[in-house]
């Protein structure tokens, strides 16, 4: 679909109704309308098809396996026990595999036919959680610090992420009318969208919240990203950075990923107000014209820095301060029991890849974490606490405030269901992200969240094999460009070319700080371990002591840094 149609359905739309209820009603295909495709994902779905059975049902003169995902917009990852026994029966009621967390901390649901789709969002919505902006050109789910130790920072950014996830919703009321049966009210297909207007953005939009020292949303990768500056316990305010995104097209220099820049720092009540001045500014700058360079990073590449931070001070009214010194660690996740600073308990368990689904067998034998979350949830929503779930941006889960006494049970069932998949894991498996690729996106080239647990079992034995099976490493795999697992901020990371090839990138720092670079392009499985065991054995004998293998392969020559974007290229790229 081309970026001009997108631009005519979304300003044609009547504010996302087009013919979406004539669509749904159709009971001759699994199928929308080609427009409805598109207006269907500002009401947190996209219409997919099981690519493992194209081929054959197209032999067979068959429609395609239609069927739809479905994301929630959770800001922050934060649900009760009670909501999670919802959404814990839509999915076995209405579903494939189980729940999956999203590296943007929401859920999805996979598989679901057009003709459950509507009772699938209205018992979503019971639940007290809705999908409205999970997807299209609009502010997407704002992703927010899972920190467990830092308490009270992390109420307070929680909250204030909660505020501008409903700030920037869409006004128009075609999600409560379409999916609720809400009335019709006079302006219906006319709504006022300030922020939005008629076009909505010229693409998608994220916004993420960091609390140092952990990078754990990922904050140079955001559109817009706020890092809290927390001095004496207290947050002090927010440095706000622009202009990041993953997003690239192979062999289009004209993409490519941005981290993003700091422009400032502001008090926390300014937060609604820049947060809105910044939509607003790619609302009325970004491009239109062609949609692969429509993201806020190219805005500010094509506007410069400057002019953009000016922009939005005057739309904000507020002058940005000198940024406040700050210092990211680690951009991973630091699993089992932490204690927060108002001593209740937190524990974060390892989902590979974010998929939460039972693979015992009819004898019982093998994992049963779907079971044993039910088992865990149904506890907690009985002892009526404060305890919370909360989805990490790595796609781990966090089982938040919890009082000391419970510890003992919870440890409990999360051995008796194999929950405890983070104990004796390797740290390459325990920092690994996936995005789903195939056999449900339609813009995967190759597997990934299928491919990851093999391929990690690859690179394991290689590390161990050079005496660095200990040693902390962050892999990230790719079906596409598109960078949905935030590939290009993998120390070691495979981006999908074609079914079983990758381009290799290499050399990121693990801050969330450097981007890395392409190292080998379009290789095999065999290629990629073959150029890689060489380089661990580098490592293994040249390293410094604690240094990181993206660090080192810097400092060794292997790679150089572009330093105006802070991205990592091979040695014969730089000039």
């Amino acid at each position: 679909m081309s970026a001009h149609s997108v631009e005519d359905i979304k300003r044609d739309s009547r504010r996302l109704r087009g013919t979406l209820l004539a669509s749904l009603s159709d009971p001759l295909t699994g199928a929308l309308a080609e427009a409805d495709q598109t207006l269907i994902k500002y009401h947190g779905s996209y219409q997919q098809d099981n690519r493992d059975v194209r081929d054959e049902r197209r032999r067979q003169k068959l429609e395609p396996d239609y069927a739809f995902m479905i994301r929630t917009r959770t800001p922050g990852g934060v649900i009760t026990p009670g909501q999670w026994l919802n959404l814990d029966a839509i999915a076995t009621a209405y579903a494939e595999r189980g729940l999956r967390i999203t590296t943007r901390q929401a859920f999805q649901f996979h598989g679901v036919i057009k003709r459950d789709l509507k009772r699938t969002m209205q018992s979503i919505n019971a639940a007290l959680i809705d999908t409205l902006a999970a997807c299209g050109d609009v502010n997407r789910n704002i992703a927010v610090a899972a920190n467990p130790y830092l308490s009270q920072a992390h109420r307070a950014l929680q909250a204030q992420a909660e505020a501008l996830s409903r700030h920037l919703l869409p006004n128009s009321r075609a999600y409560y009318e379409i999916w609720l049966d809400q009335e019709k009210i006079a302006s219906s297909g006319e709504e006022d969208e300030p922020i939005y207007g008629a076009s909505y953005l010229p693409r998608k939009f994220k916004i993420g919240f960091a609390a140092p020292p952990e990078n754990d949303v990922d904050v140079f990768a955001q559109d817009l990203g706020f890092i809290a500056i927390v001095e004496d316990g207290r947050l002090a305010g927010y440095n706000v950075c622009v202009g990041g995104g993953m997003g690239a097209s192979h062999g289009d220099a004209e993409t490519y990923p941005r981290l993003g820049d700091v422009i400032g720092f502001i008090a926390p009540e300014h937060v609604i107000a820049v947060g809105e001045a910044v939509v607003t500014t790619q609302r009325d700058w970004g491009d239109r014209a062609v949609r692969k360079r429509a993201r806020l990073k190219y805005t500010i590449d094509d506007h410069g820095l400057a002019r953009f931070k000016a922009e939005v001070e005057r739309r904000s009214g507020i002058c940005f301060a000198p940024a406040r010194a700050f210092a990211f660690t680690h951009n991973g996740d630091s699993f089992g029991w932490r204690q927060g600073d108002d001593g209740l308990w937190h524990l974060t368990l390892r989902i590979l890849a974010g998929r939460i689904r039972d693979s015992a067998n009819e004898n019982g034998e093998g994992a049963r974490p779907l079971s044993g979350m039910r088992e865990i949830a149904a506890l907690l929503d009985r002892a009526r606490g404060q305890a919370e779930f909360r989805l990490t941006p790595n796609q781990n889960l966090l089982i938040a405030n919890i009082a000391h006494p419970q510890r003992a049970r919870i440890d409990a069932l999360v051995r008796e269901y194999g929950l405890d998949t983070h104990i004796g894991a390797s740290p390459a498996r325990k920092a690994a992200l996936a995005c789903v690729a195939l056999p449900t996106c339609g813009l995967a080239m190759a597997e990934a969240e299928r491919y990851l647990p093999a391929f990690i079992d690859r690179v394991d034995a290689l590390l161990d094999r050079h005496g660095l099976g200990e040693a902390a490493l962050h892999i990230r795999i790719s079906g596409c460009p598109n960078g949905c697992s935030r590939p290009y901020l993998g120390e070691i990371a495979l981006v999908g070319k074609a079914p079983g090839r990758y381009n290799l990138m290499l050399g990121a720092d693990h801050r969330g700080e450097r981007l890395n670079a392409l190292y080998r392009e379009n290789i095999d499985e065999a290629a990629i371990l073959a150029t890689l065991d060489p380089l661990f054995a580098r490592y293994a004998a040249e390293r410094a002591e604690q240094e990181r293998f993206g660090d080192f392969l810097l400092r060794s020559g292997i790679l150089g840094v572009d330093q105006r974007r802070r991205r990592a290229l091979p040695m014969e790229l730089i000039a």
